[in-house]
């Protein structure tokens, strides 16, 4: 056998070294960047600033080992000389993307697995992708990002220590633990608690392994909760919840910080079948009789600001189960492993044209515009699961521009995108806004995407802590792997 295996080796050793030195594409970090310069001033750029400001023409921004220096008109521009200048006419920069629901996996294959109705395995299973998702995130515009649950702890601390270090692309992390879910759990690379002082032990451990945030899931009960929210406090971290078991009056009272997907698909509270400390049987149907005027839902929007509780908006995720939503892509299709690909087509096409996912996306929309009118912090991430419709990265471009389509104005929706996410990290004097400074964490894309928001997708150069990378370069050293790593 021993014999063999090296013979194998031998030859696929004899393969490599035939092929000529251009079959091989660099794509190691150094390759990803286009700009390295310790300074270089974009001119004549059109600039939104991540306020919620109207978008200013004809601006400057110069940047110095890292940080912004300037930022305003160009004629009041005091360029070095010398100093690398590149143009930016017919362009728009706006600040890095920050993602508040953001996987490091995907669920790559998720229709075999509906298919056999998850019976055959250990329970409903997703990819890990180490290396093609902190790419697809850069490329895209996300310079930081919260992962929002691990199913592979170890890994994810690790690739926010390669990229940290420079030896992997990819955006500033913000790491979740490993999710707080109660039992039974359906998923196959959860841990079920068993009790409350569990739920307090695994949030001391993670946190001294070097998690900064913590995320609860659907079937965590009332005291686990609770514990795992207190723990959480005393080490000085946060702890959003993807709910069901417990409804989201009942996390306000216990002192969560955030609450993801917003209440239509997540909060049960109104559900004529639900019994403490467990998930109902009809989920999100108990909200299609609610309007949003609704006195009862009028005080769950005032409750959540009054406790300062923010919510994340995850559209992208929900859009894919509308029926013919969202628009099938190019660089979608590309950027899938054909396995990949063939499951998200399955499922797609299965939706049936009279779902009321329809009418129930349409009132998620509603719930977080009038959340946001009321004075709420709105939270932006595309949560790349589901049947496999949003990819990491794409889908937080797509968020942005499904918050316009909600109702917000395009500079509002970039900076729910942007400043609201910097004000929940505690990061406001680093990133979420382009003002002298702080980092250089900058998207640069041809257009106007406070008149087209879809402009957001033209990128040109990603810029990292004054770092350019190049988004097509990133796209193209991850094209038809995503799904297998």
């Amino acid at each position: 056998m021993r014999t063999r295996i090296f013979a194998v080796l031998g030859i696929c050793a004899a393969v490599a070294s035939a092929q000529p030195p251009s079959s091989f594409q660099d794509f190691s970090t150094k390759a990803m960047i286009s700009i390295s310069d310790a300074g270089f001033a974009l001119e004549h750029v059109r600039v939104i600033d991540g306020t919620g400001a109207a978008a200013r023409a004809d601006q400057a921004v110069i940047v110095e080992r890292g940080s912004i220096v300037y930022v305003g008109p160009e004629a009041q521009a005091a360029i070095p000389e010398g100093m690398k200048r590149i143009d930016g006419t017919g362009e728009t920069v706006f600040p890095g993307l920050v993602g508040l629901h953001d996987h490091l996996y995907y669920s790559a294959s998720i229709s075999t697995e509906r298919a056999d109705g998850f019976g055959s395995g250990p329970g409903f299973y997703v990819t890990e992708l180490p290396y093609t998702a902190p790419r697809l995130y850069l490329a895209s515009g996300v310079t930081s990002m919260r992962t929002t649950g691990s199913v592979e702890p170890y890994t994810d601390l690790r690739i926010a220590a390669q990229i940290n270090s420079g030896a992997m692309p990819g955006p500033k992390m913000d790491v979740s633990a490993p999710y707080l879910e109660g039992a039974p759990t359906q998923f196959a690379q959860m841990h079920s608690l068993k009790d409350a002082d569990e739920a307090r032990r695994m949030v001391d451990f993670w946190s001294s392994e070097g998690m900064t945030s913590f995320k609860a899931y659907m079937d965590i009960s009332r005291d686990e909760l609770g514990a795992a929210i207190a723990e959480a406090h005393a080490q000085h971290h946060k702890l959003t919840g993807h709910l069901c078991s417990v409804t989201w009056p009942e996390a306000i009272a216990l002192g969560i910080d955030d609450l993801e997907h917003g209440p239509i698909f997540t909060d049960t509270e109104f559900s004529t079948t639900k019994k403490p400390d467990a998930c109902p049987t009809d989920g999100e149907r108990s909200w299609m009789s609610r309007s949003i005027t609704d006195p009862a839902v009028q005080a769950l929007i005032h409750s959540l600001i009054e406790h300062h509780v923010a919510v994340t908006s995850t559209l992208p995720v929900f859009e894919a189960m509308v029926p013919g939503r969202p628009p099938l892509t190019r660089r979608f299709t590309d950027a899938l492993a054909p396995a990949a690909l063939t499951s998200y087509l399955t499922l797609r096409a299965a939706i049936p044209q009279n779902s009321p996912m329809t009418a129930l996306f349409r009132k998620e929309m509603d719930f977080e515009l009038a959340f946001a009118r009321a004075g709420g912090l709105l939270l932006a991430g595309p949560d790349p699961t589901g049947n496999g419709g949003v990819l990491p990265g794409f889908g937080d471009q797509r968020e942005v521009e499904l918050l316009v389509e909600a109702g917000f104005s395009p500079v509002e929706a970039i900076s729910i995108a942007t400043r609201n996410g910097a004000v929940y990290e505690g990061r406001m004097g680093h990133v979420g806004t382009i003002a002298a400074g702080k980092d250089a964490d900058l998207v640069l894309v041809k257009g106007d995407p406070s008149l087209h928001i879809e402009d957001i997708e033209k990128i040109v150069t990603v810029f990292k802590d004054g770092v350019g990378y190049d988004p097509a370069r990133l796209l193209e050293s991850v094209r038809g792997q995503v799904g297998i790593w």
